[in-house]
């Protein structure tokens, strides 16, 4: 029997206050609650949200999703129930997902069965419960009482920052029945005999029977997948008994679970049970026994707790006539079926992680439980395919539950995609993990459901214990307990004790399976860090740079697999058309503030222009991250965060998806363009800068990355394209070079030198952007390619024109120039000192958010203004891109309001000043041109040089004639003070 217990429910709040509550659902979905004041708030700035201790609630919050309705404490959930009769069966009640839950019937308080957890389910036993009507009442409690809340509060599992700290019952909620003595779980466990190889060729298989009345039973199982279905006698006592077969050989067409491919078998399991059954079975059973085929004993270890002796396990070939008489017996019958995936998961020998023995690269993104229609993760199969299938869209093959488990329909969902899944416990502690008794003891105990509740999902791979953890002597200890009791229970997934781990500051714990983090000691692997620290924003352009280095570090105390760490976190500037698709628990005050702030400056009309320019810069650097990662040949793969716009901790729109999971409307969001880098095989140009003079030669090395199922073979072909102009190969264009490496061979697994491009760049008669490209091609089809850009610009040698005063400082001799209608061009250094209304900028857009990290000014990189005249001879897109690199890094005026620039700086929607590095604008009868990017130290790059002569020609020219105005005072106010 089974009865659901779906339908509406009685809510009693620690006030007194009663409602109507559809279940499952939350307080929120039922829109039950008070309002959200922000008392939860990630990041105490009064200048980002409420203060901690001022908190005004009647501001809107300004650093996160606010939630219409928002309750923390306990809520009595009761509702009158009618249990039918259920004979000598035993009943039970299953909540699948739920904070601190406690039940009661008729006011008796029922234990649980399996005590649940905030990733777990919650099953009580009712056996003994009369039939007829009774009140049901759970007690649901999100204070955590007894538990530790600050750790799980800080964490995505219950945070308002993201999936809210909601209180309720979600999944499945029902009652049901089973057999006096049944099967409640099945784990099946492969078994790689080469683990090197990965061949799997047996399986363990572990049933737990829970038993009420002592018997003697025979557990039978059964699968395609196996040589021979498999038996057991044994006696049971009461509780729960567990009972292994081992090493279960599997026949020889079995298909391997693996990346993309959901390679799924059933597994049945019968318990056949009677009084008589070891009398009446045993003496021809030992016959059969004894015509056993030497090596085929597959059982195994019995673990039942007993107060009868226990007989020893058999393994009987066929036994049809006692298999059919108990089948007719379904009193004494049971039978369970598990889903299964045969999958070998590990390293490669040489500290790579590896796939069925294949090396892997792993294309991971971190899920923070941004959900912000229902507050909560979704419960369904159907609705976790859609998200993986997102994910998978833009490449990613691995999915990181940051400091949280989703529900187990997650993982069924990735069984049959073959997406591989990192859940974590419901923890971030930065300062004292796992040190309270309560700590350790809830932690113990989610690990554990966990690893049951997820044992036959080969999706499930490795697990971490929690995000950023930091723990003093007793929680070391403690962690190194939870890592051996995981590798005990289950040793096919691979364990760590944290994600970043001390922020990578005490280096690889040599006790984990795998070490992901930024940073080993002061070694880092990856590109950019809060701060704006990092080699993309602190080092001159190329492709390049690798971590092979800090791997030679990392090697000399860790050989086990290494993969970085929330890679990129580059903010992308806020799309308001998102706001229409808020129908649900959310309220988006915090996108509202930024949308009137944005009305405010009168950006408005060119606001998509901003929000596309930053989605560039982020895909851009994002491929750089990739790359890096991928041109390092020990490093394992690469941690994103993230692909998702991220609603809180100040507002983190990091994503190319909105808070949604819905790609945002602009062309750097399609799925194509990030999957075309974020792949599981590159050719990799070894290009050492992206610029070039006119003459100078190009040369670089290719190296193929093939981390795919199969080797690559073909010809490697290259060319050059005018960017946005692809060049067909029948037609023919001077200066124009295309050629070929020869045929390679690029082994599954790692990286193949192919040879060295090395051409002339004396084809131009122009500045002029290019696309390189390379490919393998095969029978005339193209199996794998890159596309790099280039640029490359004619000889010149800058010179100020006669008809302009160049200066550094907005001196005497400008302004006389100025009120004689004069042009002069003013290229201040590019410091504080020279340029007080100015902010120090990066090539990269935005770390994260300045709402959390503050150690950053806010530049959000350049929108160029394409159709100016001076990018006549200085090609560029409206957005900044690897040649802009020299002066985007320099700094950028706040200008007194906003003006039309020929470059201008965007801004962090936390400030939106406006700001520009390049400006043109009248002043006191004359005319300036403006340039905060300090081109004169830069001469000896060839963009930079070709910059300045596009200055230089258009000031000299007619076509100078500013729209804007400036006053002197305000010009005076943007510059340093002389004395």
């Amino acid at each position: 029997m089974e009865h659901s217990l779906e339908g509406i429910w009685e809510a009693e709040l620690s006030d007194g206050t009663r409602w109507s509550m559809k279940l499952p659902g939350t307080l929120d979905e039922n829109r039950i609650g008070h309002k959200d004041s922000g008392a939860n708030q990630w990041h105490p700035d009064a200048a980002l949200g409420n203060a901690v201790g001022s908190i005004d609630e009647d501001a809107p919050i300004a650093t996160r999703f606010t939630r219409r309705c928002t309750y923390e404490g306990e809520v009595r959930i009761s509702r009158t129930v009618v249990i039918e009769e259920y004979g000598s069966h035993r009943l039970f009640l299953k909540a699948e997902r739920a904070r601190l839950l406690r039940l009661f019937v008729d006011d008796i308080e029922y234990a649980a069965w399996r005590q649940g957890t905030l990733s777990t389910p919650y099953i009580y036993e009712l056996t003994g419960l009369t039939p007829g009507e009774h009140i049901i009442t759970f007690i649901s409690d999100n204070s955590y009482p007894g538990m530790p809340k600050e750790a799980i509060c800080y964490s995505s599992a219950a945070t308002d920052e993201t999936q809210t700290n909601w209180n309720g019952i979600l999944g499945e909620i029902k009652l049901y029945t089973t057999q006096e003595n049944f099967i409640s779980d099945v784990h099946v466990y492969p078994h790689a005999s080469d683990r090197i190889k990965g061949a799997c060729d047996s399986l363990d298989a572990e049933v737990i029977v829970s038993v009420n009345k002592p018997c003697s039973t025979e557990i039978t199982l059964k699968s395609e997948v196996l040589e021979n279905p498999a038996f057991m006698n044994a006696e049971f006592g009461q509780g729960e008994n567990k009972f292994r077969f081992n090493k279960l050989k599997l026949t020889e067409n079995v298909h391997l679970w693996d990346e993309g491919e959901g390679n799924l078998y059933e597994l049945m399991v019968s318990l056949m049970q009677n009084e008589n059954l070891s009398r009446m079975q045993y003496g021809s059973r030992n016959k059969t026994q004894n015509e056993t085929k030497s090596g085929t004993q597959n059982i195994v270890q019995n673990e039942a707790q007993s107060k009868f002796q226990n007989i020893a396990p058999e393994i009987i070939q066929s036994d049809a006539e006692v298999r059919i008489r108990h089948r007719t017996e379904e009193e004494n019958y049971d039978e369970y079926t598990v889903t299964f995936g045969i999958r070998h998961f590990g390293d490669n020998g040489s500290g790579r992680l590896a796939l069925n023995g294949r090396t892997i690269f792993l294309r991971s993104e971190a899920n923070c439980a941004e959900f912000p229609e229902t507050g909560h993760a979704p419960m369904m199969v159907a609705e976790w395919e859609d998200i993986l299938l997102r994910y998978r869209s833009y490449g990613i093959n691995c999915v990181r539950f940051h400091s949280h488990c989703p529900p187990e329909a997650a993982f069924t969902a990735a069984d049959k995609l073959g997406m591989l899944m990192q859940p974590e416990l419901s923890n971030w502690n930065p300062r004292d993990a796992f040190e309270s008794d309560e700590s350790y003891s809830y932690y113990k105990r989610e690990l554990e459901g966990i690893l049951n509740m997820l044992a036959n999902h080969p999706s499930f791979v490795m697990l971490t214990f929690g995000n950023e953890l930091q723990a003093k002597d007793k929680g070391r200890e403690r962690m190194s307990s939870l890592l051996s009791m995981a590798k005990e229970v289950d040793a096919t997934r691979l364990y760590a004790k944290g994600s970043n781990i001390f922020y990578g500051e005490e280096g690889c714990d040599k006790e984990s399976d795998f070490y992901t983090s930024q940073s080993c000691h002061d070694v880092v692997i990856r590109g950019t860090s809060s701060g704006m620290r990092g080699y993309i924003n602190e080092k001159y352009p190329s492709a390049l740079t690798d971590y092979d280095a800090a791997m030679k570090s990392i090697r000399q105390e860790y050989a086990k697999p290494v993969f970085s760490f929330e890679v990129g976190q580059f903010e992308v500037l806020p799309d308001f058309r998102e706001l229409e698709m808020f129908q649900g628990i959310s309220e988006p005050a915090n996108l509202r503030i930024i949308e009137n702030k944005v009305k405010e400056r009168g950006l408005m009309p060119q606001w998509q222009e901003y929000v596309e320019a930053t989605g560039e810069l982020a895909l851009l650097a994002y491929r750089e991250e990739v790359e890096a990662a991928m041109r390092t040949r020990e490093l394992s793969g690469i941690s994103l965060l993230g692909l998702q716009d991220f609603p809180g901790q100040g507002t983190a729109l990091v994503g190319m998806m909105n808070s949604h999971l819905m790609p945002k409307p602009y062309d750097f969001a399609r799925p194509e363009r990030f999957r075309a880098f974020f792949k599981e095989a590159m050719p990799l140009v070894k290009l050492p800068r992206y610029t070039y003079e006119a003459g100078e030669r190009l040369i670089a090395d290719v190296v193929v990355a093939n981390f795919g199922k199969e080797d690559i073979e073909g010809e490697l072909r290259y060319r050059i394209d005018y960017r946005g102009c692809a060049v067909n190969s029948d037609e023919k264009r001077e200066g124009f070079i295309s050629g070929s490496l020869g045929d390679t061979l690029c082994r599954r697994g790692g990286h193949t030198c192919v040879g060295t491009i090395d051409m002339a760049l004396d084809f131009i008669g122009r500045s002029t952007a290019l696309i390189l490209k390379v490919e393998i091609i095969s029978e005339g089809r193209s199996l794998i390619s890159s596309e790099y850009p280039i640029w490359v610009y004619k000889k010149v040698e800058p010179a100020c024109p006669e008809n302009v005063y160049e200066t550094r400082i907005f001196d005497d001799k400008a302004k006389e120039v100025l009120r004689c209608g004069g042009r002069v061009y003013l290229s201040p250094d590019a410091d504080k000192d020279s340029m007080p209304a100015s902010i120090k900028t990066q090539f990269t857009t935005d770390f994260w958010s300045v709402g959390t990290f503050s150690d950053q000014e806010g530049g959000m990189g350049e929108l160029i203004d394409v159709s100016h005249p001076i990018f006549r001879e200085f090609p560029t897109d409206k957005h900044t891109d690897w040649q802009w690199w020299i002066m985007a890094t320099k700094r950028a005026v706040i200008l007194p309001r906003t003006m039309k620039a020929i470059v201008t700086e965007m801004d962090s929607y936390a400030f939106l000043r406006p700001m520009a590095q390049l400006i043109e604008f009248r002043c006191m009868g004359g005319k300036v041109l403006l340039s905060a990017m300090e081109l004169h130290n830069s001469q000896k790059y060839p963009e930079a040089r070709a910059l300045q002569a596009a200055i230089y020609e258009y000031m000299a020219g007619d076509e100078f004639e500013p729209a804007e105005e400036l006053t002197e005072k305000e010009s005076d106010g943007l510059f340093r003070k002389l004395t």
